[in-house]
């Protein structure tokens, strides 16, 4: 099932399936969100619930127990309710149920919360804790920009002058080792397939909450992402999209223990608490 959001400026489709955002598209008809020719890549823009990416051999120990979670856990593969609508706004939602438990032992609601705003599509995540115990989890972001021109032809601007240094991954887990990346005076870097020879740059931190596609010199799209404390930036080679992913939370190290308590990056939700985040996606 897909669901159609419409206002003056934009529009979104989202499909049930993960509450996944295939579509978002301006007045004059331009896409923003990659088609998901599984040439490249088969995804548009999953969520990653209850983990951001891999664990180490796929599992984690939780209250003595082995549990196994495949990479981004389970919830971009579930169908969610559709339990509230109107032209401009929709919240989609899941439950844990018998098969998440054996995965994942806890009892939670979540939700994915679609609204437009003139020319920003606003994605709020909204997770419930319904245990009398902590629930750790992780939420992330994973959205593809189309990129129909030559890849080199854009830039990534980010809003704030700093140094920023990228983990590189082994194995899809966090190693220690890092890298610069080096920007130019304006706060940005011309993009290229090099820049990911390694899979994705990872930002355990990062001081810009902003990061603008530049078509040559001039914004094509930006993503606000101010709840957010971690940040992915992923593409495969010769593929035409880039992926700017917020994350609470992040893979596992090389040196994770394998407690689910102990991650870093987790979030330890109170019980019968709720956490929300939001990011929003502005078509310029």
């Amino acid at each position: 099932m897909k669901t159609l959001l419409q206002n003056d400026f934009i529009s979104a489709e989202i499909k049930s399936i993960g509450a996944e955002l295939i579509s978002l598209k301006n007045k004059d008809n331009v896409e923003f969100i990659w088609e998901g020719n599984p040439q490249f890549w088969g995804k548009h823009s999953p969520v990653l619930f209850p983990i951001v990416g891999g664990l180490k051999k796929d599992t984690y120990h939780y209250n003595g127990k082995q549990y196994h979670l495949s990479r981004h856990g389970f919830a971009r593969d579930m169908e969610f309710n559709v339990v509230e609508k109107t032209n401009t706004r929709a919240v989609f939602s899941i439950q844990s149920n018998e098969s998440t438990l054996l995965k994942y032992p806890f009892e939670f609601e979540f939700q994915i919360i679609y609204t437009l705003e003139a020319n920003h599509l606003h994605i709020g995540y909204k997770v419930c804790n319904h245990n009398e115990e902590v629930m750790p989890f992780s939420v992330g972001a994973h959205p593809a920009f189309a990129l129909p021109k030559k890849f080199e032809n854009y830039t990534l601007k980010f809003n704030q002058n700093e140094i920023l240094h990228y983990h590189l991954l082994e194995n899809n887990l966090i190693a220690p080792t890092t890298q610069e990346l080096a920007l130019n005076n304006d706060n940005g870097v011309k993009l290229s397939y090099a820049l990911f020879e390694n899979d994705a740059l990872v930002f355990k931190t990062i001081q810009s909450k902003t990061l603008s596609i530049l078509d040559a010199d001039k914004a094509i799209v930006r993503v606000h992402y101010a709840d957010f404390p971690n940040l992915g930036i992923w593409t495969v080679a010769n593929a035409p999209f880039l992926c700017i992913e917020p994350w609470c939370g992040y893979a596992d190290t090389v040196d994770a223990s394998g407690n689910l308590l102990d991650k870093e990056g987790i979030i330890p939700l109170e019980p019968n608490q709720t956490f929300e985040a939001k990011f929003s996606i502005e078509v310029i």
